[in-house]
């Protein structure tokens, strides 16, 4: 008995729903997603890493694709040359990381940004400029940074926290 993991394709949107019946079959199955703080509060509060995909953890050997295979919102199992493709357990677990540290810079995109630090903007007209991070603007929501344009003078910019990223510290 070999235990692997298996990407699964479900249908579009349907993800939820897909993850919802495999757990009501006890099928070991990892769905990752991301926290996020909508704009909209009627808006979903999590999306999915890998949208369209989700894991689940079978022996194919003993476990028949049949008892998956017309789930609501399955659409195939990933599968390359005929054959389904598996994963290690050491790509999953990395994924795992990876989902756990996204969503903790999601709830506090700020925790080790200090004012004076210099910062690199990740997002929109001003991405790939650094900054001199400034203060916070609506709790965590916006910040200020200041941008070295021409010389001298330092102009000042809001911008979403989440655009951020810390260079180094303040000297």
């Amino acid at each position: 008995m070999t235990l692997h993991w298996y990407t699964v394709h479900s249908k579009p949107n349907q993800e939820l729903l897909l993850w919802n019946q495999l757990q009501q079959r006890e099928v070991e199955s990892y769905f990752p997603r991301l926290k996020r703080k909508p704009v909209n509060p009627r808006a979903r509060r999590e999306v999915p890493y890998f949208p369209g995909y989700m894991f689940i953890r079978v022996d194919l050997e003993s476990f028949p694709l049949s008892r998956i295979a017309w789930l609501p919102g399955m659409q195939r199992l990933v599968a390359f040359g005929g054959q389904p493709a598996w994963l290690m357990d050491e790509v999953l677990e990395a994924i795992r990381r990876q989902v756990e540290v996204a969503n903790q810079v999601a709830q506090n995109p700020l925790a080790d940004i200090r004012r004076g630090d210099v910062v690199r903007i990740t997002c929109g007209p001003f991405a790939g400029y650094e900054a001199i991070f400034d203060a916070r603007i609506n709790g965590a929501e916006r910040v200020r940074v200041l941008l070295k344009l021409l010389q001298s003078q330092q102009v000042s910019l809001e911008v979403p926290a989440t655009e951020l990223v810390r260079v180094r510290a303040r000297c």
